[in-house]
C-alpha cells in the first residue's frame, strides 16, 4: 500500500441491554462460541481483559481448502492487547496476525461500540489500519456474520 490505511465497519441491532451485550466478551468460553465467523471455530489461549492485558486465539477453518489460514494451512492466530473497556459501552483492542506474509504485517485496531436503541443495543464495530492482505469483502462478510452470532447467542439466551 502506498501509505493508507483501510477501515471497515459494521453495525447491527441486539435485541438486549448494552450490558448483557458486553458480558458477552467477559467469560473466553461465550467469546469463543460467537466471535468466529460462519466457517471457523475459535480456541482462546490466553485472555487478560483488563487494559494493557493481552489475548491470542486460534481460529481453526472448517474447511481450510477455499481459504488457506494466516499462520498454518488451516489456522489464523490472533495476538491481541486490550486497550480499553468500558462496561456496558466499549471495547477496544489492538490485533496483530501471525504470519510471515508481509501484507498480513501490523496491527489493526478493533473498536466495539455498543449504543442503548429503543429496541436494544446498536452494536458497531470499527476496524482501522485493517492490513491489507485482508480481503475487504472477506472481511466484511466476517464481520457481519460474527454479528450475527452475538445476537444469535445473547437473544436466544
Amino acid at each position: 500500500m502506498t501509505g493508507k490505511t483501510r477501515t471497515d465497519t459494521a453495525s447491527r441491532l441486539v435485541k438486549a441491554s448494552p450490558g448483557a451485550v458486553y458480558n458477552a466478551f467477559a467469560d473466553p468460553a461465550v467469546l469463543s462460541r460467537w466471535l468466529p465467523p460462519k466457517g471457523m471455530r475459535a480456541t482462546i489461549e490466553r485472555f487478560e481483559p483488563h487494559p494493557g492485558g493481552s489475548y491470542r486465539m486460534v481460529l481453526t477453518y472448517d474447511d481450510p481448502s477455499g481459504a488457506p489460514g494466516k499462520a498454518t494451512a488451516d489456522s489464523d492466530i490472533v495476538e491481541g492487547r486490550f486497550v480499553a473497556l468500558d462496561p456496558g459501552e466499549r471495547i477496544v483492542w489492538e490485533v496483530g496476525f501471525v504470519s510471515d506474509d508481509p501484507a498480513l504485517a501490523g496491527t489493526m485496531t478493533m473498536t466495539w461500540r455498543f449504543k442503548e436503541v429503543r429496541d436494544g443495543t446498536e452494536v458497531t464495530i470499527l476496524c482501522e489500519n485493517v492490513p491489507a492482505g485482508i480481503g475487504k469483502a472477506d472481511h466484511d462478510a466476517g464481520l457481519r456474520s460474527t454479528l450475527e452470532n452475538l445476537a444469535r447467542l445473547i437473544e436466544n439466551a
